[in-house]
């Protein structure tokens, strides 16, 4: 290998070294305007700092943000104070910023208070002027560069949510002295077709890239058109005049088309869930109707005559088998008590008691005789068997011994 190669890491590691020996770059203050500015979701901040013969790359790491007393925005005029070095992996040198203090306002971002002031005076920021989008919008003009980010964006978005939308682009300019004029002339043109809505804007970039909608032609075009108007300029963070004057701002080109085409699909979704509770809250209330029919109809059918007669037919049917049920068992029990007193009567019958070989002595006048010593010999007496009655005499009478 030939002596004096070196490697892309060994040089940029050795021009480091140069920066962190050179004692004015390790402390150094640079006066400049803010440009390009980006808070990044790590906690830095990457920005540039300008003036009218240059740029300096510049960043603020999440650990120095406490020594940070304002918010950086495009526009302002700052003195940031840092060290110099170079970035090995990229070769480049920046400014690594440990403080920053306000050192007045660029004359871009002076211009756009001044206007936004007095456009605001004028009432054009006024809400009652404001017009509300159409949710249902089927003809969509979008004023923009027909090459840039955003009008892929906005084609992508509008065509996925809904097919049936039909975008009008007008190719204008968005940057650049004839910029203001161009966007103007596409807002206007777009006007005259009767839009549903239009969208007005552009991808991000710095406070000089997005100035043309910081123009006072570009809002008194916005202002006085009849149709809708989104904003859609730069970023979430970005903030235009033309954003303050439109019907509704837009963070993002992106979000402007998701506002000004409602999602079809989604749309479709809604209505059979609606379609589902609707179809279920009729079945409910038709089940409760056919409840209440069937309760009144039996209710009619209690009242109703015939069937009132039947009913009475045969209750009266009830209580005619009822009653003789009743009957016969009031005749089984007396036949049955009539057989117990005629078993009794039986008993104690006379005629039972000769058949047994008694008979029944009378006398002539035929009283019962109830002793032997009432009978004397040669009288008549009757004899009654239990086949007949015969008449027989006396002859002879003995008294029973012992009273026997």
């Amino acid at each position: 290998m030939a002596a004096g190669i070196y490697s892309v890491e060994q040089v940029n590691s050795y021009i480091k070294n140069l920066f962190t020996q050179d004692f004015l770059l390790r402390r150094i203050y640079v006066r400049g305007e803010i440009s390009n500015c980006k808070y990044h979701t790590s906690g830095h901040i990457y920005f540039t700092l300008k003036d009218a013969s240059g740029v300096l790359n510049a960043v603020m790491f999440r650990s120095q943000r406490p020594n940070l007393k304002v918010r950086l925005q495009n526009g302002m005029k700052v003195v940031a104070g840092g060290s110099i070095s170079i970035y090995e992996r990229d070769g480049r040198y920046q400014l690594y910023v440990q403080m920053v203090e306000a050192d007045g306002v660029g004359a871009l971002y002076q211009e756009y208070e001044r206007l936004k002031a007095q456009l605001e005076e004028m009432g054009m920021f006024a809400k009652e002027y404001k017009q509300p989008i159409p949710r249902f919008g089927r003809r969509i003009g979008v004023v923009t560069a027909p090459t840039g980010a955003a009008i892929r964006d906005i084609f992508n978005i509008a065509t996925r949510r809904n097919p049936c939308v039909t975008l009008y682009l007008y190719p204008a300019l968005v940057q650049g002295e004839m910029a203001s004029s161009s966007i103007a002339a596409g807002i206007r043109c777009l006007d005259e077709m009767g839009l549903d809505c239009m969208i007005v804007g552009r991808g991000g970039g710095s406070l000089e890239d997005l100035w043309a909608f910081n123009e006072e032609e570009t809002a008194y075009a916005i202002f006085h058109a009849e149709t809708p108007v989104i904003s859609a300029v730069g970023h979430e963070t970005d903030y235009t005049i033309a954003d303050f004057v439109a019907d509704l701002r837009a963070p993002t080109p992106s979000a402007a088309a998701e506002l000004a085409v409602f999602d079809y699909e989604a749309y479709l979704n809604t209505l059979r869930v609606q379609k589902g509770r609707l179809d279920m809250a009729a079945d409910m209330q038709l089940e409760r109707k056919k409840a209440r029919v069937d309760a009144l109809k039996r209710r009619l059918n209690l009242q109703d005559p015939v069937y009132q007669l039947e009913q009475k037919k045969q209750q009266l049917a009830g209580l005619k088998q009822s009653l003789s049920y009743s009957m016969q068992n009031r005749v089984r029990d007396c036949r049955h008590r009539t057989a117990l007193c005629a078993g009794k009567l039986e008993a104690l019958s006379p005629l039972k008691q000769l058949s047994g070989g008694f008979a029944y002595v009378s006398d002539e006048e035929g009283k019962p005789v109830m002793s032997a010593q009432a009978l004397k010999p040669g009288q008549l007496v009757g004899l009654q068997f239990a086949d007949g009655k015969v008449c027989a005499g006396i002859l002879a009478s003995e008294a029973a011994e012992n009273g026997e």
